[in-house]
C-alpha cells in the first residue's frame, strides 16, 4: 500500500467512500474508530510475543518500531460543501445516483456532457487547479534523493534508491487556492440539496 498522501480530490473520493463502508460495514466502523484511537486497524494484526527457543541466548535488540503517526480529524463541512455546490451547479448526486442501465449510450454521454460542464465550472469557481509537474506527459526526469513523495508517486518497476530516472505519465494535480462560501453558524452542511416541494 503506498504511503504518499493522496490528493484534494482523492480525499473527497476516499471520504465519501469511508463514510458509506462505515455505514454499511460494523467490522469496518470498528477498525477506523481503532484506527482514531491510535491502536491497530484489527487486533489480530497487533504483533504477538515470540519466545526464544533457548533461555541462555541473549536476543539481538529489536530496532524501535516508528512512531505512529499522528492523525488529525478532519471535518467533513468543506467536504459536503463541496459536494452541494457540484449537485446545486451539475446535478452530481442525481447523474451518480440514477439507474443508468436501462439508457442508451447517446442518453448517458449527453447526460455526462452536462454534469462534466457544471462539474468543471464548479471547480474553476472554487479552485485554483494547478499541475504538480511543468513538464509534458512523456518528458523524461530526474527525481533527486529526498524528492517530495507527497506530490510524486512512482509506478513500474520501482527497485533502489533515488535518484530516479524515469517518464512522466501524469502530471499530478494540486490546489493552490481554495474560495469555498462562507457558512452561516446555523447551517447544516449535510444537507446536500434540500427536498423540493412544488405548490
Amino acid at each position: 500500500m503506498s504511503d504518499t498522501n493522496p490528493s484534494f480530490l482523492g480525499r473527497i473520493s476516499l471520504a465519501v467512500g469511508t463514510f458509506f463502508s462505515i455505514l454499511g460495514n460494523g467490522d469496518f466502523a470498528a477498525s477506523v474508530l481503532r484506527l482514531r484511537n491510535g491502536e491497530p486497524a484489527s487486533p489480530a494484526s497487533a504483533p504477538t510475543p515470540t519466545r526464544t527457543s533457548s533461555p541462555a541466548a541473549t536476543p539481538a535488540p529489536q530496532p524501535k518500531p516508528p512512531a505512529a503517526p499522528v492523525l488529525k480529524e478532519a471535518t467533513p463541512d468543506a467536504a459536503l460543501q463541496l459536494l452541494g455546490l457540484l449537485q446545486r451547479d451539475a446535478r452530481f448526486i442525481d447523474f451518480v445516483e440514477e439507474d443508468i442501465k436501462g439508457y442508451s449510450d447517446a442518453d448517458i454521454g449527453a447526460a455526462a456532457r452536462l454534469v462534466h460542464e457544471g462539474c468543471r465550472a464548479t471547480l474553476r469557481e472554487h479552485f485554483t487547479i494547478l499541475p504538480v509537474r511543468d513538464e509534458a506527459e512523456g518528458s523524461r526526469v530526474t527525481l533527486p534523493e529526498g524528492f517530495d513523495a507527497s506530490s510524486i508517486r512512482l509506478t513500474g518497476n520501482v527497485v533502489g534508491s533515488a535518484p530516479f530516472k524515469g517518464s512522466i505519465s501524469h502530471r499530478g494535480w494540486r490546489v493552490d487556492e481554495v474560495r469555498l462560501p462562507k457558512l452561516a453558524d446555523g447551517h447544516n452542511a449535510k444537507v446536500i440539496a434540500p427536498a423540493e416541494v412544488e405548490l
